[in-house]
């Protein structure tokens, strides 16, 4: 275990042997703080089981957040979306039938 940049006679340094953590920065660098979670993605995906209209809109302004800022929560607004705009289609065909059952109801009956 010999370093050029060690003195021959120096005592290894405690834990010289070990990595750093992933967390800590390295020598020369500053420490920055991990990019936080957009909440309009979060809300997005909640309100994607609730109000399915709430999570486009939020799913989409989340998007655009996330492109300009950097911040996490892609994949929370993308699942918000997928899932809001499949129960708003899943309510449309749902009314659609409903008219058209009304509709032909109302044509057969005497």
């Amino acid at each position: 275990m010999t370093d050029q940049n060690i003195h021959p006679d120096a005592a290894p340094a405690p834990y010289a042997h070990y990595p750093a953590p992933a967390y800590a920065p390295r020598p020369g660098e500053q420490a920055t703080s991990a990019p936080k979670m957009n909440t309009f993605a979060i809300v997005s995906f909640v309100s994607a089981f609730f109000v399915s209209l709430a999570a486009v809109i939020f799913g989409h302004l989340a998007l655009k957040q996330i492109k300009e800022t950097g911040e996490k929560g892609r994949e929370f607004a993308l699942t918000g979306l997928i899932l809001g705009y499949i129960s708003l289609g899943l309510a449309a065909l749902w009314t659609l039938l409903v008219v058209i059952v009304i509709v032909i109801g109302t044509l057969s009956g005497h």
